[in-house]
């Protein structure tokens, strides 16, 4: 592949607001990331988590650095990852700063649990998995952590919860196989096709 240097590109401006609208139409997993230890904890909703290797285990995040979250994970080197399922919607909200809860009173409402390396994780999300920072790379004004995986607990549930058009939205492996096997499924079979 071949990178075109810095002072040979020509400078585009994209707005904010073009950017955002263009990113809207991307439907993302709902995820919140928990950070610090004991009392010292906050954490953040998410859509952009991703994985990175299977091989090893790893993940990456992107943060804003001006996060509560950014200066825990960096001091602790450790951060969890928490999949919300379709019924985790208050959760979602409550982490994304919905009636100004911050720190340790989002994880009010909740159960949680300790991970091994110290951050909380949620009981009942559809995945849990706890993470040691690996690597971060800061640019612009987020840091891409990289998170090697230390664990992880997996539940049986499966509607998910996603973020499509600025709302959160339904996954429901069982009910969205049944519209789409309505719709996809002819009515009525004609002989001979």
């Amino acid at each position: 592949m071949n990178v075109v240097p810095r002072d040979l590109m020509t400078e585009n401006v994209v707005s904010s607001a073009d950017f955002r609208g263009a990113m809207r139409h991307l439907t993302g997993g709902v995820s919140v990331i928990t950070a610090g230890r004991g009392k010292d904890i906050t954490g953040m909703t998410v859509t952009s988590v991703s994985s990175f290797s299977v091989d090893p285990p790893t993940l990456i995040v992107s943060i804003n650095r001006d996060a509560s979250s950014f200066p825990l994970i960096r001091r602790h080197g450790a951060f969890g990852v928490n999949i919300l399922a379709a019924d985790q919607l208050d959760i979602a909200e409550r982490f994304a700063g919905k009636g100004g809860l911050k720190g340790a009173d989002r994880f009010a409402g909740a159960r949680w649990v300790t991970a091994v390396s110290g951050v909380p994780l949620l009981v009942g999300a559809l995945s849990a998995v706890d993470c040691e920072v690996e690597e971060i790379f800061e640019r612009h004004s987020h840091g891409i952590v990289i998170g090697r995986v230390r664990d992880v607990r997996n539940s049986t549930r499966n509607a998910a919860l996603a973020y499509w058009h600025g709302q959160y939205v339904a996954v429901d492996q069982d009910e969205d196989a049944l519209r789409l096997a309505d719709v996809s499924v002819p009515t009525k079979v004609r002989r001979g096709i």
